[in-house]
């Protein structure tokens, strides 16, 4: 039987092959799938039988506009609430699949097949769906679990290079938050080693997810705990929003980056413990100094809806294995990056 996690009594992760798992798991819905046409020109074989409408690729995309063409389509294919959406392709898919299927009807079942490391690792895990509004981050969602989620490696086959070094991003974050042993595998490979070794790799990703999913089932909504799961974040949505260029795992390596150089500034983490982190965004191909301006980025960051005001909660590494949030000042906090 295929590894499996669960997020509460409704949800569960599994690892393994897709083309054994996704029939039996959409037995007995009437089905219809939310994709990309990248996502259908690798995989036809997911699409097989099943109807389909794409969106298109990019941040730009992920907009209300695409939810209200899939409510279009979804009633021209009659979909109803004993309907199930399937979500196939990268984050963006997921986000936007998910949101159109919590807001549809008062919401109808959804699952997701990530087809990226970073839909595998973060995105389709945890039920944060959405979409972005005048280029901010998420600003327009729903918390909604999935019914199942399919984390296939097999799938990365034909991932960029790119985007897999972007999604190792999220692997790296889990690790430093609450997985010692995760961060200390991650340190004995590179990039090129880890992604041909299948049965490490997928092993990366469950224990990956399993932070992730141990977080989201404690605390759901982000009330307290969950919002660790934003290391590296608050910086991330910034530089992302800042330049379309940087895509969102490169972001995030920037944006732990920053946070660990906060946190080491504070006395919050011993300077061992920051060096092993900045080595290890160095070995997975990430930049550890922020493309943009400060003060930039901190404009940028005060409409993050994590802000209260000019405050914002922000997450520093304390150890490996350990991260703390602080409720930090947005002024206080451009004095501290700016050293």
């Amino acid at each position: 039987m295929p590894q499996q996690i669960a997020i509460g009594s409704n949800s569960v992760i599994y690892f393994g092959r897709v083309m054994e798992l996704l029939p039996r798991l959409i037995a007995d819905y009437n089905t219809y799938v939310v994709s990309d046409k990248k996502v259908v020109k690798h995989h036809p074989e997911l699409f097989e039988n099943l109807a389909y409408s794409t969106i298109g690729q990019g941040e730009k995309h992920k907009t209300l506009k695409s939810v209200e063409n899939l409510y279009h389509d979804f009633i021209a294919h009659k979909i109803d609430r004993s309907s199930l959406i399937v979500g196939i392709g990268g984050g963006i898919v997921t986000d936007v699949a998910g949101f159109a299927a919590a807001t549809y009807m008062r919401g109808i079942a959804f699952g997701a097949v990530p087809t990226t490391l970073l839909a595998q690792v973060d995105a389709s895990v945890g039920g944060k769906t959405g979409v972005n509004i005048d280029n901010l981050k998420n600003m327009a969602g729903v918390f909604s679990q999935p019914r199942f989620v399919i984390c296939d490696v097999e799938l990365l086959d034909t991932l960029p290079q790119r985007e897999f070094c972007a999604g190792m991003a999220e692997v790296i974050k889990a690790a430093i938050i609450a997985d010692k042993e995760l961060f200390e595998i991650l340190e004995r490979y590179d990039i090129s080693t880890l992604r041909q070794d299948k049965t490490m790799l997928e092993r990366v990703i469950y224990r990956a997810v399993k932070v992730k999913a141990d977080i989201v089932s404690r605390d759901e909504r982000e009330a307290g705990e969950r919002r660790l799961l934003n290391l590296g974040h608050t910086m991330a949505h910034a530089i992302e929003s800042c330049d379309n260029n940087i895509i969102h795992g490169e972001a995030v390596g920037t944006g732990i980056a920053i946070a660990t150089r906060v946190a080491l500034d504070m006395g919050v983490i011993d300077e061992k413990s920051a060096q092993r982190i900045f080595r290890i965004l160095d070995q997975y191909r990430f930049s550890i100094d922020t493309p943009i301006p400060i003060k930039q980025l901190l404009d940028a960051a005060s409409h993050d809806k994590k802000c209260d005001g000019l405050d914002i909660w922000f997450v520093l590494p304390r150890r490996i294995g350990e991260c703390c949030q602080i409720r930090y000042n947005l002024q206080q906090l451009y004095q501290q990056i700016s050293k």
